[in-house]
């Protein structure tokens, strides 16, 4: 714009201000002028040899100032003068909780210090005292801090700049023991499931122990709420009494079985003997009719012989009823103990599966997720996987009470059994999050199948009591992909699930 006069620029500058909205401040104003004349102006350099021989001089002996040297250098680095001013007055701050410290020491006050009122000091204090017992022993520093803290919370009106040091220190040291106790709880779950996974390699064949272990696997897997261990706890008692009781009528049936093949065995040795007797006392009347001269001698040897047959042929009718006997009581025992087996198999299945629901629970789904990938990238077919998360649930809850939330979630498991295809797994994610397993399924299809279950939703009322209850959902779908694992399938159907809720809730959004 080198044909217009500096006045004309100065006023096209003014009219820009005013059409954009911006403030008439000097660096608005030399922007806008220097858009319309097509110029730059050149400032002053950014003193960074300046500030970085400052930087060297700052102290940097506690944490607090360390971060803030940290930041001063990055300033200094991007030339940044607001984030200069803001690591600046962070420096200033900690010398205004240095001074009121020295004043704390001295048994005085600072000039304007203002003071803590009673009641925020003693939810303070509640806050404290509910919080250490969580933290465990092991930090006497910990609990020495939180002790001092107490203590000048209970003062008659605390001045809030001595607060403000005491609380940095102690936030900062329990940031420390906050990190070790989550490390302890992942360590202490990865040797659990350590010990339940040997506990089954060491047991091949015992189906009722690995019911038992699979389900102590799923307890032990995060994210941990005190509900879910409940049910877990619940299942398990009900599996373990099962199992005992099936364990213990098998040893039974097995027994009865050992006890009919030695009677059987003793019969077949009975018959041998009444057999070797019989064809015994034939030949010695065999014998002895080779001898008869005369025919009324015949008649006892006769008479003999048919004892002796009438005598085998009853003892042969009667074996036979027994073995026969001993034939049905055997069908009947092996029967039992199929019938048992699969108890025992059905008992170890119940922890593959919610309580509450029904449903697959993560076991569960894990295991079914790693055979339809198999089967999927065998056959080279689609598989969608699907995360629904229930709208306004702790508004139900809430409302109506947790029972009615568990109804709930019962109404929305047996609805998506009704509706979806036999071969589509439903399983319980956690809380009030399901996932679909839609085999055979692309990612068109997936969307249309989840719209579809939305709205057979919302014509099937949820009654609780009187009252008619709308439930809803937000759902995310994935389609897998050739090198994705399950995780990361249901990772994204978990976002696409969020941004569903984003959008409005009660929607399907593919991911």
């Amino acid at each position: 714009m080198a044909d217009k006069t500096p006045s004309e620029i100065a006023r096209e500058t003014l009219k820009l201000l005013a059409a954009r909205r911006l403030l008439p401040t000097p660096d608005n104003y030399q922007a806008l002028y220097d858009e319309i004349a097509g110029t730059r102006s050149t400032g002053a350099a950014f003193p960074e040899t300046q500030l970085r021989q400052i930087l060297r001089v700052l102290p940097g002996q506690t944490p607090a100032q360390k971060r803030l040297l940290g930041l001063f250098e990055s300033a200094v680095g991007a030339a940044d003068w607001s984030a200069l001013q803001g690591v600046l007055v962070g420096y200033a701050n900690l010398g205004l909780l240095a001074t009121a410290a020295t004043h704390a020491d001295k048994g005085t006050a600072p000039e304007g210090a203002t003071h803590l009122p009673p009641e925020l000091a003693e939810q303070l204090v509640r806050l404290i005292e509910t919080l250490m017992p969580a933290l465990g022993d092991d930090d006497a520093r910990m609990h020495e801090l939180a002790a001092q803290l107490t203590n000048f919370l209970r003062q008659p009106s605390p001045p809030i700049s001595t607060l403000q040091l005491m609380l940095n220190n102690f936030s900062y040291r329990l940031s420390f023991t906050a990190e070790d106790q989550a490390a302890i709880r992942n360590n202490l779950l990865t040797l659990l499931r350590m010990l339940f996974e040997n506990i089954a390699a060491l047991t091949l064949d015992d189906q009722w122990l690995h019911g038992q272990v699979e389900a102590l696997i799923s307890a032990s897997t995060p994210p941990l709420t005190l509900r879910r261990l409940d049910d877990v706890q619940r299942r398990l008692k009900d599996v373990i009494v099962k199992q005992a009781q099936a364990k213990d009528r098998l040893l039974e049936a097995q027994d009865q079985m050992k006890e009919l093949l030695a009677a059987f065995i003793a019969r077949l040795a009975h018959m041998d003997e009444s057999s070797s007797a019989y064809h015994a006392t034939l030949e010695g009347c065999a014998e002895r009719i080779g001898q008869v001269t005369q025919l009324q001698e015949l008649t006892p040897l006769l008479q003999e012989v048919m004892a002796a047959t009438r005598a085998i042929a009853l003892e042969s009718r009667v074996a036979r009823d027994e073995l026969h006997q001993l034939r049905e009581r055997s069908e009947a025992g092996h029967a039992q103990i199929t019938k048992l087996q699969q108890a025992l198999h059905e008992a170890s299945a119940q922890a593959r599966h919610d309580p509450l629901t029904g449903s697959l629970n993560r076991k569960g789904l894990d295991e079914v997720m790693e055979r339809e990938i198999a089967r999927a990238r065998r056959n080279e077919s689609p598989l969608c996987v699907a995360l629904l998360d229930l709208d306004n649930f702790k508004a139900i809850n809430d409302r109506l009470g947790h029972a009615s939330g568990d109804q709930a979630l019962v109404h929305l498991a047996g609805v998506a059994r009704e509706v979806m295809r036999p071969q589509d797994m439903l399983a319980r994610y956690g809380g009030e999050e399901f996932v679909l397993v839609l085999p055979d399924t692309g990612l068109a299809q997936g969307v249309e199948a989840m719209t579809r279950l939305q709205r057979e939703l919302t014509t099937r009322f949820f009654m609780q009591g009187q009252e008619k209850v709308l439930i809803t959902f937000s759902a995310g779908v994935a389609q897998l992909s050739p090198s994705e694992t399950s995780e990361e399938a249901i990772q994204r159907a978990d976002q696409g699930m969020y941004l569903a809720k984003r959008a409005g809730k009660n929607r399907v959004m593919a991911a």
